[in-house]
């Protein structure tokens, strides 16, 4: 897989380059060149079983650079959870994603994520530490994610007093390899100093940092698996026209289903749902 940046700017990298460092050095976001066709046989994809589906799919977008026994590995470490589907009526289904570690979809992005880090970090023989910013569900997801990956040191800012409780208790027991630090001040405050960090040459002169954020493509990709899981399902039962409604914040679960649909999930339309904010 060859990605580019949004921004035109940066050189065309692979997908291990784009997953270790996040962001292109012209500040865009890395997206694929090109997509392969995918979904052309949903009753197929239907009758795998989520693991043995997510691993056909990685091996046709990542063999290149992860062969398949590898990537093997990553999904049945990566994946001891799945996506449930639950029929409200007949035209109306409900895609459940909180059956991951922490209960977000985020989990599905992480510890897939985390994994392909895991994987090229061994290959390389490199110590790696990842800097976080959160107020929630993100962390929490990341940092069970990277429990115990060899290799990979997570350091994990979030606002006091500004995460649930069990939000704080999930990331704050784990211990081992990843560090969380309260910081007195606003989400904002923890976002401008792992962003200091990252611009202090310093600093990554003497550590190899990286982000796990949501616009990381060894995030983006693995959501893209949900969504043709599902909607082949529902095609292979005989429905059509197919509407996709996703609750969103920054775009990145839809920018997976967009993945699928590029890869030729038939997927009639999305629906972009958010909240009434102006935050």
């Amino acid at each position: 897989m060859r990605l580019y940046s949004t921004n035109h700017q940066s050189p065309v990298v692979s997908f291990q380059q784009a997953l270790l460092t996040g962001q292109a050095p012209d500040g865009g976001l890395y997206m694929p060149e090109e997509l392969p066709a995918y979904y052309d046989r949903p009753e197929a994809v239907a009758a795998m079983q989520y693991t043995q589906f997510a691993l056909d799919i990685s091996i046709k977008l990542l063999e290149s650079e992860i062969n398949a026994r590898a990537l093997a590995d990553i999904i049945r470490q990566a994946y001891d959870f799945r996506p449930e589907m639950k029929k409200i009526d007949d035209r109306t289904f409900c895609l459940e994603l909180f059956h991951g570690p922490t209960f977000s979809f985020k989990d599905f992005g992480a510890q897939f994520m985390a994994k392909t880090m895991g994987y090229f970090i061994r290959d390389q023989h490199l110590q790696l530490t990842i800097l976080v910013a959160t107020s929630g569900d993100t962390g929490s997801a990341v940092a069970h994610a990277f429990y115990k990956v060899d290799g990979i040191r997570v350091v994990m800012l979030y606002p006091a007093g500004q995460v649930s409780p069990l939000q704080e208790k999930q990331l704050t027991t784990l211990g081992d390899n990843i560090t969380v630090l309260e910081v007195e001040g606003t989400f904002d405050d923890c976002q401008a100093l792992v962003k200091r960090a990252f611009a202090d040459e310093s600093i990554r002169r003497k550590i190899n940092i990286t982000s796990a954020n949501s616009i990381n493509i060894g995030r983006l990709i693995p959501q893209s698996f949900y969504y043709g899981w599902a909607v082949s399902r529902l095609l292979a039962s005989g429905l059509e026209d197919i509407v996709v409604c996703v609750p969103s914040g920054n775009f990145g679960n839809l920018t997976g289903g967009l993945f699928a649909q590029k890869m030729g999930l038939a997927i009639k339309q999305f629906i972009a749902a958010v909240n009434s904010n102006d935050v």
